[in-house]
């Protein structure tokens, strides 16, 4: 298959669904979704940190919400909740399974037989191959931001990556209006 249409654009951001500054780089993604659509493709990738201990548990579970086709919807919803993930754990992921239609049963299988482990390994490799530390951190053309410590600006700044891989590409920016 010969195609030469240039790929899109990747922002990838590196995210602990126990992270309270995960949830907050939530409204980002989502003006940026809106901006952008299908011009931007905006990949979630896992990066559980130690110091969170349902957060590997939670990356397999969007893994699985992925495979069912929420994986988006899930992940914000677990992020709303992660003080409460904490808490309860898996018992949360499964009520936020349920909530956002996904099947439960299913979600639960999926955490007891690791069908999605080597996924959020991968991922967590890949994050600490190019010097992911903490989350959110983002990457697109190359450039690796760190959110963790401020998301002051961070939008702005992947707006203008974006923005100049687009032109690069003969791509519109999405924008309406």
């Amino acid at each position: 298959m010969d195609d030469t249409r240039p790929s899109r654009p990747v922002l990838d951001v590196w995210c602990e669904l126990q992270c309270p500054d995960c949830d907050r780089a939530m409204a980002d993604l989502r003006v940026l979704r809106e901006r952008y659509g299908d011009a931007l493709e905006i990949r979630l990738r896992h990066f559980p940190l130690d110091k969170h201990r349902h957060s590997y548990a939670a990356a397999q579970a969007a893994e699985e919400a992925y495979a069912q086709g929420r994986g988006d919807e899930y992940a914000e919803a677990v992020l709303a909740r992660a003080g409460e993930l904490g808490e309860r754990g898996e018992e949360l992921l499964l009520e936020v399974a349920r909530e956002t239609g996904l099947d439960a049963e299913e979600m639960d299988t999926a955490l007891i037989d690791g069908r999605h482990l080597l996924v959020v390994d991968a991922d967590q490799a890949e994050g600490r191959a190019i010097g992911v530390t903490g989350t959110p951190t983002y990457v697109i053309g190359g450039e690796r931001l760190d959110g963790g410590k401020s998301q002051d600006g961070l939008r702005e700044r992947i707006e203008e990556i974006a923005d100049r891989l687009l032109a690069g590409s003969g791509e519109g920016t999405g924008r309406h209006g």
